[in-house]
This record gives structure tokens, sequence and C-alpha cells, in this order.
């Protein structure tokens, strides 16, 4: 089993779960379609396949097969039923109002080490709940998660050469007050255990606790020249610059 993490996009929200590395499917489906005319699909005789109408795009899923354990959940848990765990996943299906007056779930990201960082939405669950307690309280679930990834621009991802240096503008530590002062933030541990590894705060994290805004995490990286945004080491002391009109472009 693995330890992986689901990063909601616009609330910064981290809801973590163990994964078994055996049961991940990915699927891709090119962006083709049979021809079609005004009685059907166009189709002859003489053909050996069906034509087709190349639409570009595509689609790519990703087939997860979640656990989740109330006795699993970290010293911060006080929960006894899992469904409490499992609920958000549960939400990230649901519609939601934006400006645009359009209904779509969440962006979330499936976030899995240095090697797995995909932005999607969640287009099925489906869970099956084990270890009832005497009252019907359900502490184990083995979650199955259908995962379409979209195209979310230039949000959150890992840094490239080709990326512009922190503005000059950006004040240096200790700055007079009024003009912008950088602020300190120690990186915190969390989840630590007699067999699970202590898991660090990422850069989303501090983002969202000081901007609100989990995107600007690449001005906290710039900043203080960190390559991987997904876990800082805990104890690490970062310099949290404000986030004035060169901040909020980033």
């Amino acid at each position: 089993m693995e330890r992986v993490a689901f990063l909601i996009e616009a609330t910064g929200e981290r809801i973590g779960c163990m994964l078994n590395p055996n049961t991940l499917v990915v699927k891709r489906v090119a962006g083709v379609r049979p021809r079609r005319t005004t009685g059907g699909h166009l189709t002859g005789a003489g053909l050996v396949d069906d034509p087709l109408l190349y639409t570009g795009g595509g689609r790519t899923e990703l087939e997860l097969d979640l656990l989740f354990d109330v006795s699993l959940a970290g010293p911060d848990s006080t929960s006894d039923d899992v469904r409490d765990l499992t609920l958000p996943l549960w939400q990230l299906t649901e519609n939601q109002d934006n400006p645009n007056s359009q209904r779509k779930p969440p962006l979330v990201r499936f976030v899995w080490g240095k090697s797995w960082n995909i932005p999607g939405i969640v287009s099925a669950v489906s869970e099956r709940l084990e270890q009832f307690s005497g009252s019907g309280l359900a502490q184990r679930s083995w979650l199955k998660m259908r995962l379409l990834r979209v195209d979310a621009g230039p949000g959150p991802g890992p840094p490239t050469e080709a990326e512009p240096q922190p503005p000059p503008e950006l004040p240096l530590p200790g700055a007079a007050q009024g003009e912008g002062t950088v602020q300190v933030h120690q990186v915190l541990g969390t989840g630590a255990g007699p067999d699970q590894p202590q898991q660090s705060e990422s850069l989303y994290d501090v983002a969202f606790r000081y901007y609100g805004n989990p995107g600007l995490w690449r001005l906290i990286a710039a900043y203080n020249g960190i390559i991987d945004p997904l876990r800082v080491p805990a104890g690490t002391v970062l310099r949290i610059p404000p986030a004035g009109p060169q901040g909020g472009s980033l």
C-alpha cells in the first residue's frame, strides 16, 4: 500500500488515503468516432473498416482502488465511521455553481510522490464497506474511483527552467513595516505514527494558509529556491513574501 493524496484546487483541501499500486489502471481513448450520415453509420460492402471522423482531443481515465480505514486516519481523526473519511470524495462527484452559471464537479489533483500530479474531475465512485461495529458503523472502505484528466491550464506543477525568476520588486527579509514585510513559516510535520512515516506540508497548503490561493505556491517556491512543491521537509523555515500585484499574477 502507498499513501496518496487528492488536492482540491479551489479550496486547497487535502484528502489522504492508501492506494494499492497493483490496481492502478490508466486508459486512453483517442479523439475519433465512426462517420455517420442521416441514416446512421457510414458503411459499405467493400470497406474493410468503418470510416472514421478524427475529432481531436480524446480522454484519459485513471481507475483507482483506494483504502480508507479509521485505524489509519491518524491521531487527529475522532470518527468511528469510515464514511466520514470517504464523504469528501463522494462530494467531488457533485455539480457546483460557478460564476458562468455552469455546473461542473470540482477540479482535483491526484498526487503520488514526485511521479504523479494529475488534474482531473471525479466522474464516478463506489465503495465496499467492511468491519461494522455493533451500532452499524463501518470502519473500513474499499473505494473505487474513476478520474478523468482535464486541462488545468498553467496551474500548480513542477517549475521549469523557462519560468521567470522572482520579480526584483519583492522586498528582502527585514523590510520596513508598511513596505510589505516578509513573514517566516516553519513547515510542520503531520501524521507521524509507529508504522507511518511523517508527512510534511506541501507548498499548496502554505500558499493557501497565507494567501488564500494554493495556486500562489510558485511565489513561495521561487523566493525560497524550492523545486519540488509537493513535500518540504518538516522543520524547514520558509520566507513568505507579500502577495502584491506581482504575486497575484503567478
